[in-house]
């Protein structure tokens, strides 16, 4: 229930102390309220004059409204840390993604990611608020109680000691039963946001080719079955409820029922009856409440142990070994025997034995079959993925990776499927140089072929695109990838990842003729299914399963009649 990381937390002690010393202050006003409450109900009892109940009852109003004060000041402080360390989390598990990026994402799924960051943290929120407190009455108030019972009545005292081990076993027993049903669901969750991410991602995708009703049916499935746990989880929950209330129940019917006879044979005063009587609740309260509150917290127990993983995962280290350099006609990348593998069990677009020689503003083509890891070698160039081997050098420096800060600030990223902020067109052009002016946006706009795109549009360069923006096209999106591209000037290598794999032919070839002048004076890495960029090429590596079966210069490849190019280029062309 108590994750122990949870102990770990910034300024957890001091707050851990507050509530010591408040819950202390709650217990003797509980205590208070019962002595002033049994006192009035005894002076009723035998009678006496109606005055004088009043001076106990103003002093159990009186220690009734200070314990309720307490709880509120207790709660509002757990509000304010909990809120607090919720966003710092938030802020360090933001950090960890930008600084880890796509191997975290491959690792542990972006729908998982994205409930951590989002639903998670809510989660993580109401555990803070409920176990630090729940936690602390019940390791406190029951024992101070306890001590004033045993003092009044020692038979009482005893049938109470002997009666709580028994309930905190059977606690036990059933919340571990909760426990593996909770995990069991978080799990599906966690599985029903990474289909459904990856629904949303490819919806496009899933209509045109037929599929969106067959992938429909599988989240319905995924959905179902996430259901089925949650429900299986509230049976547990509310049986364990029921039974904790049960045992309480029948625990203070039998302290009662000793009270009964004890009194009955005179060998105990009626007020200390009274007060042990009105005491046996508010002992078992806070373990009820703890109970209670276990299986609205296990969610929250979830979220914050599967995101203390994530923050527990080696951020990349070493990556000022590379000074600030530009790359130019004379700069040199050399890779020897590189390999990287994303699980411990091998996929096919594992990276393995990767050599490769680049030098100056050459135009280089990556070209294989889906899944032959042509995404995952550029990841891996780009600094997005750590390789588990291989030697690095550029520019005579030895590196374990590419993720330096000096090799990153110099290339500039074309994906598939181009993301653009919630912000204006022209923000989202500075992605690189975020100080550049006006004017080299326009210009850059220029470049990009976008000028009567942005006339169309009645706020120009300040229209909202990106999440509740306006909607923008594939093709124009691209296009504003380039404007990016034609903007960052001082970095000269350029990186695609298939960047007009989900355009038609003619925006295709619209954009091609816009794209061909940033080639100029540039590295380019340019992965591609569809072989005509090829001609656009000085060079080509062919990937199949993570290998590079075949590479050497464009016309050189390209004239074979034999061998692993002209074998994907007939595949490509859907000949034997």
């Amino acid at each position: 229930m108590i994750d122990k990381r949870l102990f770990q937390l910034p300024e957890i002690k001091p707050l851990f102390k507050m509530l010591a010393g408040l819950t202390i202050l709650q217990a003797f006003m509980i205590l208070l309220q019962a002595k002033f409450l049994a006192e009035a109900l005894v002076i009723s009892w035998q009678r006496h004059n109606l005055n004088s109940i009043v001076q106990p009852t103003i002093f159990f109003i009186i220690a009734f409204l200070c314990r309720h004060f307490l709880t509120w000041v207790k709660d509002a402080l757990l509000d304010k840390y909990a809120t607090k360390t919720t966003e710092d989390i938030r802020g360090q598990l933001l950090d960890k993604i930008y600084t880890t990026g796509p191997q975290m994402i491959a690792k542990n799924g972006s729908g998982n990611i994205v409930t951590n960051a989002l639903d998670g943290m809510d989660e993580i929120n109401n555990y803070l608020n409920l176990i630090l407190s729940k936690f602390m009455n019940m390791m406190i108030i029951p024992w101070i109680i306890l001590v004033f019972v045993f003092f009044k009545n020692v038979t009482s005292g005893i049938v109470l000691i002997l009666v709580f081990p028994i309930i905190i076993l059977f606690m036990i027993i059933l919340g571990y039963a909760a426990q593996d049903k909770a995990d069991s669901q978080y799990a599906k969750y966690v599985v029903l946001s990474n289909h459904f991410l990856d629904a949303l991602r490819g919806l496009t995708t899933l209509k045109m080719l037929g599929l969106s009703k067959e992938y429909a049916h599988n989240i319905y499935t995924v959905s179902e079955q996430y259901r089925k746990k949650t429900l299986s989880t509230l049976r547990i929950a509310i049986l364990s409820t029921f039974a904790l209330d049960w045992f309480t129940t029948l625990s203070i019917a039998i302290l009662a029922v000793f009270l009964g006879l004890a009194l009955i044979k005179g060998t105990i005063p009626l007020y200390p009856a009274m007060v042990t009587l009105i005491l046996a609740p508010e002992y078992f309260l806070p373990l009820r409440n703890f109970a209670n509150d276990y299986h609205a917290t296990l969610n929250g127990k979830n979220a914050f142990t599967a995101t203390m993983k994530i923050l527990a995962m080696p951020t990349t280290k070493q990556r000022q070994l590379l000074p600030e350099f530009t790359w130019n006609q004379d700069s040199q990348l050399i890779i020897k025997n590189l390999s990287f593998q994303y699980e411990a069990k091998q996929q096919p677009n594992d990276l393995q034995n990767i050599n490769l020689q680049i030098q100056g503003y050459k135009r280089i083509g990556i070209v294989g079959q889906s899944g032959a890891g042509k995404s995952t070698l550029l990841d891996v160039l780009s600094g997005f993925l750590i390789p588990q081997e291989g030697n690095i050098q550029v520019d005579g420096h030895n590196l374990p990776h590419l993720a330096q800060d000096g090799w990153q600030q110099q290339f500039t990223y074309l994906p598939q499927k181009p993301y653009l902020f919630s912000d204006t067109i022209a923000n989202n052009i500075r992605f690189y140089v975020p100080d550049a002016s006006n004017q080299d946006v326009q210009h850059a706009v220029e470049q990009a072929d976008l000028t009567q795109f942005i006339k169309s549009l009645p706020a120009g360069l300040e229209t909202k695109v990106g999440q509740g923006g306006r909607g923008i096209s594939g093709g124009q999106a691209q296009r504003i990838m380039l404007a990016r591209a034609f903007l960052a000037k001082e970095r000269h290598i350029l990186i695609f990842d298939e960047p007009t794999a989900h355009l038609d032919i003619e925006t295709e070839y619209s954009l091609k003729q816009t794209m061909l002048p940033l080639f100029e004076n540039h590295l380019v890495i340019f992965a591609t299914h569809r072989l005509h960029w090829l001609e656009q090429m000085d060079y080509v590596i062919v990937l199949d399963q993570g290998q590079i079966v075949e590479q050497g210069p464009v016309q050189q490849i390209i004239q074979k009649t034999s061998g692993p190019f002209y074998e994907l280029s007939a595949h490509m062309r859907g000949e034997q």
